[in-house]
């Protein structure tokens, strides 16, 4: 396995010292590969105690060489760590411009949500003569790229690389902070999982140990966020942006327990069923989501109502809608008594100014006994017989209505003959 492997390992089993040594080996064979920067960048922020200074540095030359190559994700993940970097530091201006050209880059990176909201509540304390309010950073830092004659591996980390399975003072001191709260998840195996009810959505985030008095939740209309401390020194941050539909920040709750921590979010539109937690949408302030309907149109089909009044629908290419076939049999049966009527009273001969040519059955002897067929079937039947016939372009004559209502019903010309569209 080469270094940058071994880093990837290190790093994804929270060995960050050891994450760190291996990196500094791979840069020193490839001096210009921009994810060993954005990697050790990474591991920089998580030992204990963090190294923010060298995280900046990382970032900042992966930063420039992923901007000379014209990579905008590699850009966008470079700015991300330069901004974390610079959070540590205590920059919160220089911070949060990060991670506003990280946004201009890329508006649906997930984690850069947490670390404005961060920023936003460090600077909104903060007077207009501090230091740390005003931004001094440029989008792109003017560096001098790293050589392969010019690299200088991290004494410290290198030395205690090769004591990696010896005790140390180090790693005694790391649980100290949330000792009072027990042991936590190792941040690569945190998971979460949800579940949803008619009117709410439940997200569980199965972490040991969270620290009730350091954690943070943040619930909004459209989206999650959670953070809390992580032993290693470094936060551990978790966001669904955007959820699939709205929630009721007021009628939410959230509970840190000792095993996980548990959302109890309040769905804005009581029944709706969300397929996902997450929105692949870009939602916009203002906007109003996709999935939102007419609020009361919802209810009288979701809800609890004793009488559903709702037409049913029926599968349907037609370019115009689905049909409405109750209503097709009902004008028709209209129609016809009008003409019975007509008849009776001898007026007009029978005939009826308002047939728009809805009985299709009406002409020779043959079509004579289909309409007799159709007056003494049950109305299923006629609605059977009606979109068989004018979905199959009068092929078809069916009285199933349980087989024709499922889909549209195809035409089927006579053996011998093709069906051709008008014109063809």
């Amino acid at each position: 396995m080469d270094h940058a492997a071994k880093g990837a390992a290190a790093l994804a089993s929270s060995s960050f010292t050891a994450a760190v040594g291996h990196y500094n080996d791979a840069i020193a064979n490839n001096p210009q590969a921009v994810d060993y920067y954005i990697k050790r960048s990474t591991a920089h922020t998580r030992v204990s105690p963090p190294d923010h200074a060298s995280a900046l540095s990382d970032a900042e030359t992966a930063l420039v060489l992923a901007h000379k190559r014209a990579k905008r994700e590699l850009i966008v993940q470079s700015q991300l760590r330069r901004g974390i970097a610079l959070f540590g530091l205590q920059r919160w201006a220089d911070s949060k411009q990060c991670f506003d050209w990280v946004k201009k880059l890329d508006e649906k990176e997930k984690t850069v949500a947490i670390w404005e909201m961060k920023a936003k509540g460090k600077l909104k304390d903060l007077t207009e003569t501090d230091a740390a309010s005003k931004v001094t950073i440029e989008e792109f830092p003017q560096i001098e790229l790293p050589a392969a004659s010019n690299i200088k591996p991290q004494k410290p980390v290198q030395k205690e690389e090769g004591k990696e399975n010896a005790p140390t003072a180090q790693p005694a001191s790391a649980p100290a902070p949330i000792k009072p709260d027990g042991v936590q998840t190792p941040a690569n195996k945190i998971r979460h999982e949800w579940y949803q009810t008619p009117d709410t959505v439940v997200v569980n985030l199965f972490a040991k140990g969270v620290p009730k008095d350091k954690a943070t939740i943040d619930i909004q209309e459209r989206a999650l966020a959670i953070s809390f401390p992580l032993p290693t020194g470094s936060e551990f941050d978790f966001s669904l942006d955007p959820l699939f539909g709205k929630v009721d920040p007021s009628a939410s709750s959230s509970k840190v327990m000792s095993t996980k921590v548990e959302c109890v979010l309040k769905k804005a539109t009581p029944g709706q069923k969300w397929a996902s937690i997450e929105s692949t949408e870009v939602v916009q302030k203002g906007e109003q989501p996709a999935d939102d309907g007419n609020t009361d149109v919802k209810r009288a089909v979701l809800g609890n109502q004793s009488t559903n009044t709702a037409v049913p629908s029926y599968p349907t290419s037609s370019r115009s809608g689905p049909k409405n076939w109750d209503k097709v049999v009902d004008d028709l049966t209209q129609k016809k008594s009008k003409k019975d009527k007509a008849e009776g009273d001898g007026e007009n001969g029978g005939a009826d100014d308002d047939d728009d040519g809805i009985d299709e059955f009406e002409g020779n002897g043959e079509n004579a006994f289909l309409q007799s067929i159709f007056k003494s079937s049950n109305p299923d039947a006629q609605r059977a017989m009606m979109k068989s016939y004018q979905e199959s372009n009068g092929t078809v004559l069916s009285t199933d209505w349980s087989e024709v209502s499922k889909k549209k019903v195809e035409t089927s010309p006579p053996d011998g003959m093709v069906a051709k569209k008008w014109g063809e």
